[in-house]
């Protein structure tokens, strides 16, 4: 293409940035708040310099959120949307560090706006949107240093880098591969710059104070590793999350597939190639740590890009140029609905059946206990949050001295189901030893309990004991919900004081906040 050509085809990476975030916003309400969007929106209502499971810049974002927006589904859920359109610009901007031309960069956009991982990914408030920008931006300032070997690329390499370990600890992993693969590339040149030191510093003081924060509170990233390994990656199959990035990758594999070949055999590619090396690192250490799936996800729009470039060097004439971003667009379409919740919860039940017998998609459906269910997991859990919250505040009508009630839940989503989405109603935060909510438990009650609401599975045997009269005031009735049959009681007439034993379970907590 002339560059006439490339100046008249540009603006079309604008316009896939807007249909990506349009086709984001269009079902953006068919389900609910997810649990964990409910977790994060919380520690909005918190602002610390870390939390349980996760660095800070998630709930600094909530915060930003909740002051400007409100509690809303729609104001949860825009920043990664507009996030989603900023991707484009960022896949376009790796193609082009690649020598990439205008078709290059428009094929990679399009494969990107309709790969699953994509709409899954940026239809949700999680750090994980945030932290494929943040890989991403990190490849590409390379790159862009690389070619130009001008020292402020280095220092923003820094910043992105700093920002990435505020947002999710995984980025880490990029890093260490980075480093140990570029010592023996001409990218080691670097160390003889002062830029590279100043990136250095720079990253630390960024992510400094989460450092600070962690040593304070015994390392709890330690705490939920272990927890996170036990509970959920040991339930990984290796074998099933090499399969399942074809899954994730979909329709974009037509790019990602010859991508990695381009990279691994092209002589124009050879500058790039260290990156490629880095990401083959990367997935062997995930899958040796029975990593999730989804861990990759920060490696495909690199490799996306580089599937833009094959293609763009490999198509000679129009007609194969127009075939191959439509077979993308075309044959992405019956699979869209993995990817985002195009449909209400009960013709997706159709859906996933359908496609299980007709596509052979079964692995959608197991969840982290390593069992199939009706529903991909995300989805059965953006399901019966409303209910619940409904619910706990009828429960929490019924109780006439209010300062005297103790709102208490079991798990994060459902204590976040009561401080985000009971906010409408008027609820007062709950106590929760899950996740962060264990740092904002009141030690002391101000007052004596004598009611308490109690949401749960099941009625705890403590609790019976306590409270001579408990009542369960209605459950999720959504069988489809992560959280079915998960009831709310109403516990009243103590027998002993609730608080003396609030204060033992408080001692047994290990938590320094308490120390």
């Amino acid at each position: 293409m002339t560059e006439e050509a490339k100046i008249k085809i540009t603006p079309w990476i604008g316009l896939i940035a807007i249909v990506n975030v349009v086709i984001h916003m269009l079902f953006y309400n068919t389900l609910g708040f997810h649990r964990d969007e409910l977790l994060y929106f919380s520690l909005g209502q918190h602002i610390s310099a870390g939390y349980a499971s996760v660095p800070p810049l998630i709930g600094l974002t909530a915060w930003f959120v909740i002051h400007t927006l409100g509690y809303s589904l729609l104001a949860a859920r825009l920043i990664p949307f507009l996030l989603s359109g900023v991707m484009i610009f960022v896949i376009a901007a790796i193609t082009r560090e690649m020598k990439g031309k205008s078709y290059a960069q428009i094929l990679a956009a399009i494969a990107f706006t309709v790969t699953p991982f994509n709409l899954r990914c940026f239809s949700l408030f999680m750090p994980v949107s945030f932290d494929i920008f943040f890989w991403s931006l990190t490849i590409l300032l390379l790159l862009r240093w690389y070619n130009t070997k001008e020292d402020r690329f280095m220092v923003m390499l820094g910043t992105v880098v700093g920002l990435g370990l505020m947002n999710k600890y995984s980025i880490a992993l990029e890093i260490f591969c980075l480093f140990v693969v570029l010592l023996f590339t001409p990218y080691r040149a670097a160390l003889k710059r002062r830029a590279f030191y100043q990136a250095v510093i720079i990253g630390l003081l960024i992510f400094s104070p989460n450092i600070i924060w962690q040593v304070f509170y015994d390392l709890p990233v330690l705490t939920h590793m272990k927890a996170l390994n036990d509970s959920q990656l040991v339930h990984v199959d290796r074998v099933a999350f090499f399969t399942d990035q074809f899954f994730l990758g979909s329709m974009g594999m037509l790019l990602i597939i010859p991508g990695i070949i381009f990279l691994s055999g092209s002589k124009i590619m050879r500058p790039y190639r260290p990156f490629l090396i880095v990401s083959f690192l990367v997935v062997i250490i995930l899958a040796l740590l029975r990593g999730k799936s989804y861990y990759t996800f920060g490696l495909y729009p690199f490799w996306i890009a580089a599937g833009g470039v094959y293609w763009e060097k490999a198509l000679k004439t129009k007609l194969p140029e127009v075939i191959v971003p439509v077979l993308l667009v075309v044959l992405s379409i019956p699979i869209i609905p993995m990817g985002i919740p195009v449909f209400k919860s009960t013709m997706l039940v159709k859906y996933f059946a359908w496609t299980k017998e007709k596509l052979g998609t079964k692995m959608v459906l197991r969840w982290e206990d390593g069992a199939y269910h009706p529903l991909p997991q995300d989805y059965a859990d953006m399901l019966g949050w409303d209910e619940l919250a409904i619910i706990t505040a009828h429960t929490y009508e019924q109780v006439p001295d209010k300062q005297s009630t103790l709102i208490y839940a079991e798990n994060y989503g459902q204590a976040g189901a009561v401080m985000v989405l009971g906010k409408k109603y008027g609820l007062p935060d709950p106590a929760c030893f899950s996740e962060s909510f264990l740092y904002w438990i009141p030690r002391n009650p101000l007052s004596e309990i004598t009611s308490l609401i109690y949401i749960n599975d099941k009625l705890g045997s403590d609790v019976k004991s306590i409270f001579a009269d408990c009542r369960e005031i209605g459950c999720v009735s959504n069988p489809l919900a992560r959280e079915f049959k998960t009831g709310v009681w109403l516990c009243t007439a103590p027998r002993s004081s609730f608080n003396d034993l609030w204060k033992i379970r408080i001692r047994q907590v290990n938590n320094p906040f308490y120390h």
